[in-house]
């Protein structure tokens, strides 16, 4: 058996190809988003904004159902017990229901994202 020289030798590498070409009228959004192009970063934003419109939205309601409570509670004066009891019991349901209200929207927001960006 003839003895090979190690320059001579070749090795083949095989492997998943780096770039694979989309065929003519096939689209998949996970591949705009996972390369990065301009259409990938718009549907990230897309959800980004979404998310930001949601937790605005809770923020404005905090500060409209808050915000006034430290006005009230002046005009009120030795209201003690009132303001604790507004602040105990009157402010928890709606903080509640509000968190309820984000958590659902978010997760809708993601969910129809993921729907969106899904090879189907």
């Amino acid at each position: 058996m003839p003895h090979q020289d190690p320059a001579e030798r070749r090795v083949v590498v095989t492997g998943p190809p780096r770039r694979t070409r989309r065929a003519l009228g096939y689209y998949r959004p996970r591949t705009e988003i996972d390369e990065q192009t301009t259409l990938g970063h718009t549907y990230v934003r897309s959800l980004m904004r979404s998310q930001l419109r949601a937790g605005l939205t809770v923020f404005a309601v905090l500060c409209l159902l808050i915000g006034p409570l430290p006005l009230l509670f002046a005009a009120m004066p030795d209201a003690r017990r009132v303001e604790w009891a507004v602040l105990g019991f009157g402010v928890y349901a709606p903080l509640v229901l509000l968190a309820r209200w984000y958590v659902r929207r978010a997760e809708r927001n993601e969910r129809d994202f993921v729907r969106l960006v899904e090879d189907r």
